[in-house]
């Protein structure tokens, strides 16, 4: 019982420990941080390149936002990269001007891989392009974002990721659970990293990477599930920061079906997992080697996911298992499970909270999602046990079918305005 007793102390040592790191990096992004410099001040040229599946219902809306941009015309292309579509999207996608690249690979058939495929043809044509930008089919741009991201470009920022926000966050507890999670991840995690000289992560779209960055490796050769997440940590390895900009706002389409959310969810997890296999001893030996803090961060990433939520699950069985030997008696049971159900279910909620007002989004349309923010965090937790011991790595597609457009969207002008005060 003695050793039950120290191991559990020692794990709830680190889960401490880790947790007050968290905090204090998140209260930076309380931190107004003065405006980088432009080194160079140039409009540079841009491929938009857009990896589509099926998506004929959505893809015609991000193209049009993609044209009404508000910069030079001739300085950027739009590419459609129709990836083994059954439908008529490489067709719509040429009729809205877009360049359309067919792709048919039943073998291959993540973003990574079509991403991947296309930049390695656009390499060996030695295309004229300065950056690239990636987005999902079912986005839409705010008329600002190519902007945005050139003004990160004249600053020297090489990689950029742009704010991700919600084009659906009321529809029902699912979509508004997404939102939210964003909304205190935008804010807490990558906007506090921002400023305090850390790296934010890609975030799956709305990103920007100078096009000289994946000519060494001719693309972004990627092998896990979560592309985004695997080439933010390879670049954390090699001590290279990435960017983050809240006046590149576009706006993504969330599941509102449970099935489609855990099945996408679940995904996610298992690219985690593979990402912890691939790039944890490399992690560290950054963090060692470098001795930054941003290795040191991105360290503390990679094992904050899965590895902190088996600490977790350990601890929870010690109580039980000191229950069970009459170590511990009714009362401190109740206590110690207490402990942890308070800061898991209700402690995101104020989180989220916080996250909404310091930017300035009204909390009355998310009340119920709030409510059932528990629920959706909960479920969470299931997908990530479930993933411990059954996971499936076969891509599936999201359906998405709302046809909103950027006027619709409700939080455009809102949402620029809030970028020009963080």
């Amino acid at each position: 019982m003695d050793y039950l007793y120290i191991l559990r102390e020692a794990l709830l040592w680190i889960i401490t420990i880790f947790w007050l790191y968290q905090i204090m990096v998140s209260l930076c992004s309380l931190v107004k941080i003065k405006e980088k410099p432009l080194k160079v001040n140039k409009n540079h040229k841009f491929m938009a390149i857009i990896p589509a599946h099926n998506e004929e219902a959505v893809v015609g809306n991000l193209i049009e936002s993609l044209k009404n941009q508000n910069y030079d015309k001739d300085l950027y292309d739009i590419y459609v990269i129709a990836d083994n579509c059954t439908d008529n999207t490489a067709k719509i996608a040429k009729e809205a001007c877009a360049i359309v690249y067919e792709r048919f690979d039943e073998t291959k058939k993540t973003k990574g891989y079509a991403l991947d495929w296309f930049l390695q043809q656009k390499i060996d044509e030695n295309a004229d392009y300065d950056a690239f930008l990636v987005f999902d089919a079912d986005n839409i741009v705010d008329p600002n974002f190519i902007k945005a991201m050139n003004k990160k470009l004249c600053q020297g920022e090489d990689v950029v990721q742009g704010y991700r926000d919600i084009k659906n966050p009321t529809d029902n507890w699912i979509s508004a659970g997404y939102a939210l999670f964003y909304w205190t991840m935008h804010r807490f995690y990558h906007l506090a990293r921002y400023n305090l000289g850390l790296s934010p992560l890609l975030n799956g779209t709305g990103f920007m990477v100078r096009f000289d960055v994946i000519k060494p490796e001719k693309g972004l050769k990627t092998v896990t599930l979560t592309e985004d997440i695997e080439f933010s940590l390879k670049r954390i390895i090699k001590g290279k920061k990435l960017g983050w900009s809240t006046e590149a706002i576009c706006y993504d389409e969330q599941p509102t079906g449970f099935a489609q959310s855990w099945s996408q969810r679940s995904r996610w997890t298992v690219g985690h997992m593979q990402c912890i296999k691939e790039y944890t001893k490399q992690l560290a030996q950054a963090a060692k080697e470098n001795k930054t803090m941003m290795n040191f961060d991105g360290f503390l990433y990679i094992i904050g996911s899965i590895p902190m939520f088996i600490i977790t699950l350990i601890i929870l069985a010690t109580n039980f298992l000191m229950y069970a030997g009459n170590g511990m008696t009714d009362e401190e049971l109740v206590i110690n499970i207490v402990k942890f159900l308070v800061p898991t279910f209700l402690l995101p909620i104020g989180t989220a909270v916080i996250a909404m007002l310091l930017d300035r989004r009204p909390i009355k349309p998310m009340l119920k999602g709030l409510i059932c923010y528990p629920l959706f965090m909960g479920s969470w937790l299931l997908i990530n046990f479930k993933c411990l011991f059954k996971r499936e790595t076969s891509w599936e597609k999201i359906d998405h079918v709302r046809n909103i457009k950027i006027g619709n969207s409700g939080r455009s002008t809102e949402t620029a305005e809030f970028a020009e005060k963080v």
